[in-house]
């Protein structure tokens, strides 16, 4: 789609732009948690030079949520474009939300990661909580599966949007659950450490 993925803003820059319409724990704990895997899929899926990009979009790809609900991924544009965005990330970002909240479509592979992956971490997060360790780190496949079966356990988390990212994507669900969880294990020290310092500004 694009010959580079140029978010045209710093990590610096952009985490001052998430703050600036976030404050609540559980909102910028998800946006680290994405951003985390979104990094750690660039790397596994060989988009290693555009990683920077890829957990950008991770980064601010709830950016609208926690102020203007009704309007995410609507709400969106105008304030990434305040922030300096490129039209590349503006775009990604977006494409999460397809056929949901806008009709912005999923095109290049790391949108569709992003898809697939924001509702699913959502779930794996709120499966870990409920576990001993409170970690992903001691999590299987096989619990995630049982939690994704219930329909009742985390009602928010929409398995049809997770299954709709694994078509784009043309991975078996069992696919998608390793690799987030592998990722989430990956970011999840870095995410705790860094939503506690930044409870305490």
């Amino acid at each position: 789609m694009w010959k580079t993925l140029n978010a045209n803003i710093t990590r610096d820059e952009a985490l001052k732009l998430l703050l600036k319409y976030n404050s609540e724990p559980f909102h910028i704990s998800h946006a680290l948690t994405v951003e985390g895997v979104m990094g750690w899929f660039a790397e596994e899926l060989g988009y290693g030079e555009d990683c920077e990009f890829w957990s950008l979009c991770g980064l601010l790809h709830d950016i609208d949520f926690e102020k203007y609900p009704e309007q995410h991924c609507v709400k969106a544009p105008e304030l990434l474009r305040e922030g300096g965005c490129s039209e590349e990330l503006i775009h990604a970002v977006c494409s999460h939300g397809y056929g949901i909240c806008c009709d912005v479509e999923p095109i290049h592979q790391m949108e569709k990661v992003l898809f697939a992956c924001d509702e699913l971490t959502g779930l794996i997060g709120a499966a870990a909580r409920m576990r001993p360790s409170k970690s992903t780190k001691d999590m299987e496949v096989s619990s995630l599966k049982k939690k994704f079966k219930d329909k009742r356990f985390a009602e928010g988390c929409s398995r049809d949007i997770i299954r709709q990212g694994c078509g784009m994507l043309g991975w078996e669900l069992e696919e998608l659950f390793e690799k987030t969880i592998l990722a989430m294990r990956e970011c999840e020290d870095s995410v705790e450490s860094e939503t506690g310092q930044l409870a305490r500004i």
